[in-house]
């Protein structure tokens, strides 16, 4: 019969997963990024101006208007920028890793073995670029992970490689 034993830890002595070198996001997605905030931004603006064309009380306000518009279409510019650098994911031999976030950065760290379902994701923009987007679907209550800004064939590669392995670890549970 086996003695139960639970030791403790030492918490020094466990891996750190914050030295890893992650994998950025290809900067061809900075133009995807920056066309879609253009598109918003496009046709808030429009708005915008309808609104001030018609609306005779805002009328002489426009350029408190335009200048808090301007100003805020550069506050998003650089906070999307700020979190484009932040970006950035590796797939290790027993789980994934995807970090990103300015404000609240957020380290999600998916376990093989909870991998349900892998996609592959080709936005409009994103395919004219040569990019793609990683949809990791995890069982459980967990949810899934998008990773953006992968170029096409290595989002391609890291699919069959997880279904690979994904593959193999359903083989070893079976057996």
């Amino acid at each position: 019969m086996l003695e139960f034993t639970n030791d403790p830890i030492e918490i020094d002595q466990l891996p750190k997963y914050q030295d890893i070198k992650l994998n950025t996001p290809h900067p061809d997605y900075w133009k995807v990024i920056v066309i879609c905030i253009f598109i918003f931004f496009l046709l808030c603006g429009i708005g915008l101006t309808a609104l001030i064309f018609l609306n005779e009380q805002i009328k002489p306000y426009y350029m408190y208007i335009i200048s808090a518009f301007i100003l805020i279409i550069v506050l998003v510019l650089l906070l999307y920028r700020a979190s484009f650098k932040k970006r950035g994911f590796v797939l290790r031999e027993k789980d994934i890793i995807y970090k990103s976030g300015i404000i609240a950065e957020t380290t999600s760290i998916i376990p093989l073995n909870r991998i349900q379902h892998v996609a592959l994701n080709e936005g409009m923009l994103s395919r004219m670029y040569g990019l793609a987007m990683l949809q990791i679907y995890t069982a459980g209550s967990s949810g899934h992970m998008n990773i953006a800004g992968i170029p096409i064939d290595q989002a391609k590669s890291i699919k069959e490689a997880l279904l690979k392995k994904l593959d193999l670890l359903a083989h070893s549970i079976i057996e």
